[in-house]
């Protein structure tokens, strides 16, 4: 019995330590449903440093194109290409077509996502570009957007153009 309980214990530390940077860009998508917007976040990180960080202001500030991805570029400023060619970008949800084309223009080499359950974005065309697409099934990230597409679905289908 007491080795049971040492293990499960070993299991709930394991479950506590996700990744920061996903759990970073889970706080983004968090802040931006707080400010009444679409629960999408994201994180830049360049050499294991976060550089930029965002989450979908479409909503905040009338955007067209403020996606979480779009932000997190946005808030990093004006990069050499050269600092791109190094970084990861983590995001909550799989990227759209604007956001991967931003993805590739830039050359990122490395994209994690959250989860693709609720939308599933352009990962085939990141894949086939040579983007390293990583996908983690995070439950928290599927839980913000299904809570929030049951809630919002007018708003959501704006959002991914439909």
């Amino acid at each position: 019995m007491r080795g049971l309980g040492v293990f499960r214990a070993c299991l709930n530390a394991l479950d506590m330590n996700k990744d920061s940077f996903i759990e970073a860009a889970i706080e983004e998508a968090q802040k931006g449903l707080a400010e009444g917007g679409i629960p999408i976040g994201s994180v830049l990180v360049h050499r294991g440093r976060i550089i930029g960080r965002g989450h979908n202001r479409r909503v905040q500030q009338g955007s067209a194109i403020l996606h979480g991805e779009m932000d997190a570029l946005e808030n990093a400023g004006r990069l050499p290409a050269s600092v791109y060619k190094e970084c990861v970008l983590y995001t909550t949800l799989s990227p759209c077509s604007m956001c991967s084309g931003a993805i590739l223009l830039y050359g990122i080499p490395k994209v994690v996502i959250g989860e693709n359950t609720t939308f599933m974005g352009e990962e085939g065309l990141l894949s086939a570009r040579g983007v390293d697409v990583e996908v983690v099934h995070d439950p928290t990230c599927v839980a913000l957007m299904q809570q929030f597409i049951a809630d919002k679905p007018a708003l959501w289908n704006e959002d991914i153009g439909e």
